[in-house]
């Protein structure tokens, strides 16, 4: 008997100028492992996560321009940022059961429409469609004073029960309030 063995080179693609990066609730969730004690590891266990990727600013006009007025925006760069709900959550009056999802946002100057989908596995949002959505809120915008170069995304504890979904980009920033509704 014989074999053929057909080998090819596989080559890596280069590093994207926009890295992936990951925002949990609890913010060290993801280091749960290196806890001391079994009820640290459990407070530790994570209620959200969002992969996202960094564009730079490098000098852009952003909101506006860059990223169009009133026309879905990924919220980042490359795949669609992608959240995950590890238990049921209220966004607005909407309720989402815990699952993965996408988000995007429609911005204009004073507020942004965050949407979250259930479109997930694609490349920006040249796709959209508002039947899929989950949930949308507005919220206003906030100008802060410092550039913030690369677009970020945060998770905070905002209240009882509440954590703020905090993104920002250049010299604008938003919070989406996320009601964590248990297990």
């Amino acid at each position: 008997m014989i074999f053929g063995l057909n080998l090819s080179a596989q080559d890596f693609s280069n590093l994207d100028v926009s890295p992936l990066d990951a925002a949990y609730y609890p913010a060290r969730a993801a280091f749960r492992a290196f806890a001391k004690t079994d009820s640290a590891a459990q407070a530790l266990e994570p209620k959200i996560r969002v992969l996202y990727s960094r564009p730079f600013k490098k000098g852009r006009a952003i909101f506006g321009e860059l990223v169009p007025y009133n026309e879905p925006s990924r919220l980042g760069a490359n795949e669609t940022t992608e959240i995950t709900f590890y238990a049921p959550v209220m966004i607005g009056d909407q309720l989402v059961p815990a699952g993965r999802y996408t988000m995007g946002a429609i911005p204009t100057e004073n507020e942004w429409e965050v949407f979250f989908s259930v479109d997930v596995d694609g490349w920006g949002v040249y796709a959209y469609k508002p039947e899929h959505n989950v949930a949308t809120i507005t919220v206003p915008t906030a100008k802060v004073a410092d550039v913030i170069e690369n677009f970020s995304v945060a998770l905070y504890e905002a209240g009882p029960q509440t954590v703020h979904l905090k993104m920002g980009w250049d010299q604008t920033v938003v919070e989406v309030p996320i009601k964590l509704l248990g297990e």
